[in-house]
């Protein structure tokens, strides 16, 4: 009796309260995967086929070469290198950078605390449009634009206050009673920060360095104000220029598996970590 499960009724009302909103993620979850699922074909299809609508009967076979092509002929390479070392880079050092100061504004009370928060939170709602402009002719006087390491920069600064933003909630939800342990034990606060707080703030870490990966990687304006050179453009700018192209070279195949390829890394990523994601969201950390 003890390993019975008790069936629960249907709540039939409540069902059909939520029917709307059922119906509004189905059909958009039929969409993006008809959307992504045609992309997918077209990546293997000719020029021909996509035009003709022919992408399901694969008269030509597969075409993978398109790939081939997309990753060395147009640049994809190089594109895809330079967004995977500026997006690796940022996510670091905004970490680095975030994590002990979100954890000082959540645990320690000083004059100017709440003003900073507010600094941090006032930050999120700045658009990126009304600082670049000043931003291009500063640095333009300063002679560093079109740079690696100037947008580098520009991504940790511009993720820093969301980061911090994030990692604070995470931080005061954490219970204090580590920290008393530590503090009993002779730990100072900076070694309790690093070999006890932050380890147990992984979850948060991860989750908002999955946000500000996806945030970095499909980044267009930034880069194309900052980075629209040759040998420093990510794959946003990369594939904008690789649109420009098709009206000389044709090779609608290769665009869109240069697509796949740009929107591999944030799918794998999203599918490995996506519980991950949702526990540190909803459930969160222990709470003191």
């Amino acid at each position: 009796m003890a390993n019975k499960k008790i069936r629960r009724k249907t709540n039939w009302k409540k069902e059909l309260a939520l029917a709307p909103g059922y119906l509004v993620v189905g059909i958009w979850v039929v969409f993006t995967f008809v959307l992504i699922g045609w992309i997918i074909l077209a990546s293997f299809s000719t020029t021909r086929e996509i035009f003709d609508g022919n992408l399901f009967k694969f008269a030509t076979g597969l075409h993978p070469e398109n790939y081939v092509k997309a990753w060395k002929m147009h640049k994809v390479s190089s594109y895809f290198m330079n967004s995977l070392v500026y997006t690796m880079i940022s996510c670091s050092l905004v970490i680095v950078v975030s994590a002990p100061a979100a954890y000082v504004l959540s645990r320690f009370k000083f004059r100017g605390n709440g003003f900073l928060q507010n600094l941090f939170a006032t930050a999120l709602g700045i658009p990126a449009i009304m600082i670049i402009m000043p931003l291009f002719a500063l640095f333009s006087q300063m002679h560093v634009n079109q740079s690696r390491g100037l947008l580098v920069f520009l991504y940790i600064a511009i993720n820093v206050p969301f980061t911090i933003f994030f990692l604070n909630t995470f931080f005061h939800n954490l219970s204090v009673t580590f920290e008393e342990a530590a503090a009993i034990d002779g730990c100072s606060p900076m070694k309790t920060f690093w070999t006890i707080m932050l380890p147990l703030a992984q979850p948060g870490i991860i989750t908002v360095t999955i946000f500000n990966f996806i945030t970095i990687w499909n980044e267009y304006f930034v880069s194309l104000i900052f980075a629209n050179t040759a040998k420093t453009r990510p794959v946003a700018v990369g594939l904008y220029s690789m649109i420009q192209s098709m009206r000389y070279t044709g090779d609608w195949g290769g665009m869109f598996a240069a697509v796949v390829i740009v929107f591999l890394p944030t799918f794998v990523l999203y599918i490995f970590l996506s519980e991950k994601i949702i526990a540190s969201v909803t459930g969160g950390a222990i709470k003191g």
